[in-house]
């Protein structure tokens, strides 16, 4: 039974008698820490704290390093880290070996911006051979220090310390499917081919068994190996719910009412791409909600994005199964999952149905085989008949392209090309998608193009400089050199949007498409070389072309494509006319129609949330 609150007077009463025995010095610590755990359990953090201050103060004992341990965790858990710091320092002090407390004294440190420190604290246990702790292994505490210190590494894009941690923990337990996954993506971050480097006991199987749908789409477009990866994510990491939809027995009637559940409604790809959405559903049929997690940039997009919303409902703090409550409660017929299984997911709200019509859109162009989400949003393109089988969800076919953008988003004028260190004469092909979807074959390949049209340069985005130096070293392997690699650093939209003007030709990657990027590329008049392949992912940038009335920039081998990048690089009078045709007609098409586009998708939710509505 736990402890009555400690503002009822019972429960004062019963605090200050165990405050008296902690202050006695002759309370066994077994005892205390149960006293401390009821205060817990009753929400009362405070007094629990305040046994444990007690307890040690007045306690000879040699186990006060381990009443600090605890207290510490009390205090981290209400974010009082500098305090947490201060006890975990008092525990250290009393046991300078107790890893335990070493390693959460490092997370207390991270909590508080200071990354180099957590660091030092993490590298003191993971460098001794065997670190004392209380009741755990000496191999789990070494595992635990060297894990989080990669993570932290890889978090401030010191990308090559990482990977050697993450080298070092797999050699001591090389069972371990999520470091091996940030191992296979961190290569991919870097360029750092053959991405599936093995060594020591991590087989080439173990670690394409750990590679996550997102490094599974820069990898591979087989269609199977993309539902099977989702499909073991949401087997090993989404919690299995088997009570009733709780959207059921929920009268709804009215207005449609379509919900957005997204943790990037802010300065993110997700964000950029549907920031004119919402505002563009038309009120007297429905009402738009935000279900968000998102973080408040201070950024305008922001700030437009949130208007954008009859009703914004954020997130923070509230577990999965309140979050769908609240969907059900706010009465959404259609719930749009705009993050699938990308970072900061949250697939666990869409398994308990919150409401009936659950799809999902944009933010995985791919399948995430979600419980609960049984709708996607696409096109004849991106999902032709022959890749449904790959998809757990059925599809919502919109007439042209699957794709939304935003019409007002505005670039700087265009820089030179000297002020952008490019040359002033010969073909500038440019590729800015992110350094991760970068692949061996299509680099190679590009290289290959470069050889094959005289005086050019490809333009590139500098992600960071592990993957540059490694872009540039194989560069060199195909005689291509150094300097007709550009790197440009990233810039604020409006400039980068700018960029484009410069480019003659964007060159897809492949299997993972530009998709945001390419939707850019065309608004600013830029024609796009892409290859096709056999995923969603793989054929967006074709969707895109095709909706644009440029398909014959399309292309489906890795030949086809090399041979039409050299025809189209040594043929400068066509790309004028790509160009011309796009700043002519390209903002026309139906790519860039996104009313006609909103409107094609407010149909399809009609259409399904008054079949569900009728079902009710």
């Amino acid at each position: 039974m736990s402890a009555p609150p400690a503002t009822q007077p019972q429960g004062l009463a019963l605090v200050e008698q165990w405050l008296a025995l902690a202050r006695s010095g002759q309370w066994p610590l077994p005892q205390a820490m149960e006293a401390a755990s009821r205060l817990q359990q009753a929400g009362a953090h405070d007094a629990a704290c305040l046994v444990y201050q007690a307890w040690v103060a007045a306690t000879a004992s040699p186990l006060r390093h381990v009443a600090c341990f605890n207290w510490g965790a009390i205090l981290g858990e209400q974010r009082r880290h500098g305090d947490a710091e201060t006890v975990y320092r008092m525990a250290l002090s009393m046991a300078p070996d107790f890893a335990q407390a070493r390693l959460n004294l490092g997370h207390q440190l991270e909590h508080q911006d200071r990354p180099e420190e957590a660091l030092a604290e993490w590298r003191r246990v993971y460098e001794a051979e065997a670190p004392e702790g209380v009741g755990t292994d000496p191999l789990s505490l070494r595992l635990h220090a060297l894990n989080n210190a990669a993570r932290l590494l890889e978090q401030l894009k010191r990308y090559d310390e990482a990977e050697a941690l993450m080298r070092r923990s797999l050699e001591l337990d090389p069972r371990q499917s999520d470091v091996a996954q940030h191992y296979v993506h961190i290569r991919q971050k870097q360029c750092a081919w053959p991405v599936y480097e093995t060594f020591g006991e991590v087989t080439h199987n173990h670690l394409l068994m750990s590679t996550s749908l997102l490094g599974m789409l820069d990898e591979s477009d087989d269609p199977a190996l993309q539902l099977l990866t989702a499909q073991r994510f949401v087997l090993e990491k989404v919690a299995k719910v088997t009570e009733p939809p709780l959207h059921l027995g929920r009268k709804r009637e009215g207005r449609i009412r379509i919900g957005y559940l997204s943790g990037d409604l802010h300065m993110h790809a997700v964000g950029l791409l549907t920031a004119e959405l919402y505002g563009l559903h038309d009120r007297e049929k429905f009402e738009v909600h935000a279900f968000s997690w998102s973080r408040e940039d201070g950024t305008p997009l922001r700030a437009r994005i949130k208007a954008g919303f009859d009703h914004y409902h954020p997130l923070h703090g509230v577990n999965d199964r309140r979050a769908a409550e609240m969907i059900a409660e706010a009465g959404i017929d259609v719930l749009v999952d705009l993050q699938g299984l990308t970072s900061g997911a949250r697939p666990g709200i869409l398994a308990w149905r919150g409401a009936p019509v659950q799809v999902g859109y944009l933010g995985l162009p791919a399948t995430s085989a979600i419980p609960g989400e049984d709708w996607i949003i696409a096109d004849r393109y991106v999902m032709p008949p022959e890749s449904l089988p790959y998809h757990t969800e059925k599809p919502i076919y919109l007439p042209h392209c699957y794709q939304v953008s935003d019409r007002q988003r505005v670039a700087n004028p265009a820089p030179t090309r000297t002020e952008a260190g490019l040359p002033e004469d010969g073909f500038v092909f440019c590729a800015f998608n992110n350094n991760h979807k970068m692949s061996e074959p299509v680099w190679r390949c590009w290289m290959r193009v470069l050889r094959q049209v005289p005086g050019s340069v490809l333009w590139l985005l500098a992600d960071n400089p592990f993957a540059q130096a490694n872009l540039t070293r194989v560069a060199a392997e195909e005689g291509v050199a150094a300097e007709r690699l550009v790197f440009a650093p990233r810039a604020q939209p409006a400039d980068y949007l700018a960029r484009f003007q410069l480019a003659d030709l964007f060159l897809d990657t492949f299997p993972y498409n530009a998709g945001t990027t390419a939707s850019d590329c065309l608004w600013m008049g830029t024609p796009i070389l892409t290859r096709s392949g056999r995923t969603y992912i793989s054929r967006m940038a074709g969707s895109l072309l095709t909706a644009v009335g440029l398909p014959d920039l399309i292309t489906t081998s890795l030949e086809e494509y090399e041979q039409r990048a050299v025809q189209l690089g040594n043929q400068p009078a066509r790309i004028a006319s790509y160009k011309r045709y796009l700043a002519e007609h390209g903002r026309a098409s139906p790519l860039f129609d996104i009313p006609a586009t909103v409107r094609d998708i407010e149909r399809e939710f009609e259409r399904l949330a008054l079949e569900a509505r009728a079902r009710a």
